[in-house]
Order: structure tokens, then sequence, then C-alpha cells
């Protein structure tokens, strides 16, 4: 995984590119859900970490801004956010043993950049159908208070579903600013 990020941050910078939306830290423990699948490391949280740790290695040696996506973690739902809004119902406990280690590695290990997902978790915000796009208490408070984090913070796209069916576009790009992004 180190070998393959280094190659793809020398190829990509070779034409310009300099940040990569990858890798996928989502820990995939949901047979049902539509949209991970293959592009997750795995269903074992400590493999999944230690594999983004890995890539974001590589990415460094190659000179290339690594994103760890989709923060908190979307490996664990059955909706598509491309079609609509999942919610991850399980406690803090069970997200910190489970969904956010793969991203506290990341951090840990100097990642530059995270993508923030369009996911609601009321274990870490309680507010009603908010999503961690648009969560003070998830991009701000958890990310970069607890976990440390001071780098770039994405968004997933924008034109998915699960916010564009929420809020209209320049709304949800305020929401997403004023959240941490």
């Amino acid at each position: 995984v180190r070998e393959e990020a280094r190659i793809t941050a020398i190829e990509s910078r070779a034409i310009g590119v300099h940040v990569n939306f990858a890798p996928v830290a989502d820990v995939n423990n949901n047979a049902r859900n539509p949209v991970i699948n293959i592009r997750s490391y795995g269903e074992d949280p400590a493999r999944v970490a230690a594999l983004v740790g890995a890539y974001l290695s590589g990415a460094r040696d190659g000179r290339m801004i690594a994103t760890i996506k989709h923060f908190p973690g979307h490996g664990d739902t059955d909706v598509d956010s491309h079609l609509g809004l999942p919610v991850i119902t399980f406690d803090r406990a069970r997200l910190q043993s489970v969904e956010l280690l793969p991203f506290r590695r990341g951090v840990e290990q100097g990642a530059e950049a995270v993508m923030a997902a369009h996911i609601v978790l009321p274990a870490l915000d309680p507010a009603s159908s908010t999503p961690a796009t648009f969560s003070r208490p998830i991009l701000h408070d958890l990310l970069r208070g607890e976990m440390g984090f001071g780098g770039l913070v994405y968004t997933d796209s924008m034109s998915m579903d699960a916010v564009s069916k929420m809020v209209a576009p320049g709304e949800g790009a305020v929401r997403a600013f004023l959240a941490g992004a």
C-alpha cells in the first residue's frame, strides 16, 4: 500500500495533481453498505488503520497531500449518501473502537486533509438530522479539538442527495464552513 501510494503520488504530481482524495479510512463492516464496498481496506479496524497509515506514508514520500475519508466513518451504513442521508446509531464507545480508529491513526501519522461524510451520528451530535458535514461538534470539537487535526477539511460532494435535498448550495457551503470545513 505504501509503494502504491508513493507511485500514485509521483505520477500524479508529474501531471500537476498535488492532492489525492484517498485513502478511504472507512471500516467496511456492513455487507449491505451500497457505497463503500471494495474501496475500503476491509472489516478489521486495526488493519484498516495500519493500511491508512501506510498509504499516508507513501503519499508523503511522493510529496502528495492525501485525504483520509469519509470522516467519521461511512462503513457501517446501508444508505448511499449519493441518494439519501445515512444514520449511524452506535454509541460513542463503539464509534471510538471501530469507525474512528483509522481516522485517529491517520491524524497521528500527520494526515494533511480529511473529507467529511454526509452521515448523521446522534452519539456525536444530537442535533436532529445534522450530517457530519454540517456538524461543529463533529468537525470542530471532535476532529480538530479532541483529535488534534490541524489540516484541510473538505466535504464530500455537496451535490449528493444527502445534503442537496436538505439545503440550497449556498446555505450548504456556509453550514459546512461554520462547522469546520
